[in-house]
């Protein structure tokens, strides 16, 4: 085994819920322990930054105040969370080898081509976190992919590898993992696989249009499940993205409301949700083989509505996160600790089959801590 290193990540969660944080050890290849985590829930003011950022930055407002103000704020929430962290569980600051930040994503375009690269755009600046914390840190881990031409998006994959390699009673199967936050993206894991064999892309939707639609019609997850509608259903499985083979990637709001906003709020959560298990099933075609099983991750594994319409709909046996004995609430926060661990040892964090980059590809921006 290589040397291991500690690390702490952080991230800003899609849904604008906050921010988590989580310690790993690791050498880079495998997860030796996991240490502490926490989450830091934002308030009214930083949710309002982040939408506005989001917007300004959707509108090609690049240089708008907006977007200046919510990475200050985002990367100021950041130190203190950090602070946070190591004084809660009393961790000296040169016990923690580097951060991984991840940042907030507020604009995902992916590439439409040679001349047209895709864009993905994080804030939460890692050379002042550097300063501020006195620790070292690596950020900005999309853009060397996007520049190889990847599309920059999944970056896990070759963590939930890890975890899988990592698991006391591993399947002897073909495992899918779906992460399920905004969209619902789906990193498939051979048996035995080697990071140069993993397959991921984004099936489609997540949680954002059914958060969309609870929001519009004043329902939660707590609500009675209704009946799916197959005409709607049939319409928005027309969406060309569907016909694509993986790899691939697409932006949050790549898919509207607009087939089911004639249903009552409960057939349309039920039809929606309908759709996000159907996205996942229609990509089983484009697998070497079925998997034997799926680990659900992310927010929506927290939906019991959602976890019973996936469970229904897929063939394979459906696990969550928390079931496998994974912390589902902290895997983007140790996916990120990890990321720079490997970034700092020079190793890959990308692949052909997880963003269609032409050659596995390193990435990461390094920043030193002041002495």
């Amino acid at each position: 085994m290589s040397e291991t290193l500690k690390a702490l990540g952080i991230v800003s969660r899609p849904s604008l819920a906050g921010i988590d944080l989580a310690i790993i050890e690791t050498d880079g290849d495998a997860v030796i322990e996991a240490g502490p985590s926490m989450h830091v829930p934002y308030g009214r003011d930083m949710k309002v930054f982040l939408r506005r950022a989001i917007k300004a930055a959707r509108e090609g407002r690049e240089g708008a105040a907006d977007i200046g103000k919510a990475a200050g704020e985002l990367t100021a929430a950041f130190v203190a969370a950090v602070e946070t962290l190591l004084e809660r569980e009393n961790i000296k600051r040169k016990d923690i080898d580097v951060i991984g930040v991840g940042g907030h994503t507020i604009l995902y375009r992916a590439p439409a081509g040679a001349d047209a690269p895709g864009v993905s755009w994080q804030i939460g600046d890692g050379e002042t976190i550097a300063e501020e914390t006195r620790i070292d840190v690596v950020s900005d881990f999309r853009a060397a992919d996007i520049a190889a031409g990847g599309y920059g998006a999944p970056l896990d994959p070759v963590y939930l590898r890890a975890l899988i390699a990592s698991m006391a009673d591993r399947p002897q199967c073909a495992v899918g993992v779906i992460m399920l936050n905004e969209t619902a993206h789906v990193a498939y894991a051979p048996e035995q696989a080697s990071a140069g064999d993993l397959l991921a892309y984004d099936s489609g939707p997540g949680l954002s249009l059914l958060d969309e639609w609870a929001s519009l019609r004043g329902i939660d997850d707590a609500t009675p499940p209704g009946a799916v509608h197959d005409e709607p259903l049939r319409m928005m499985g027309l969406h060309p993205y569907l016909r694509l083979p993986p790899p691939k990637s697409i932006d949050r709001y790549a898919f509207t409301l607009d087939h089911v906003l004639k249903l009552t709020p409960e057939d349309g959560a039920a039809t929606l949700a309908a759709f996000v298990a159907e996205c996942i099933e229609r990509t089983e075609k484009f697998l070497p083989e079925p998997p034997g099983g799926y680990i659900i991750c992310g927010e929506g594994a927290r939906r019991p509505a959602l976890m019973e319409t996936l469970r229904e709909r897929l063939e394979a046996k459906v696990a969550t996160a928390t079931e496998a004995s994974w912390r589902s609430d902290y895997l983007d926060a140790e996916c990120f600790a990890f990321l720079a661990v490997r970034s700092l040892k020079k190793l890959p964090l990308t692949y052909p089959k997880t963003t269609r980059v032409s050659a596995p590809t390193l990435g990461g921006v390094y920043f030193r801590a002041p002495v």
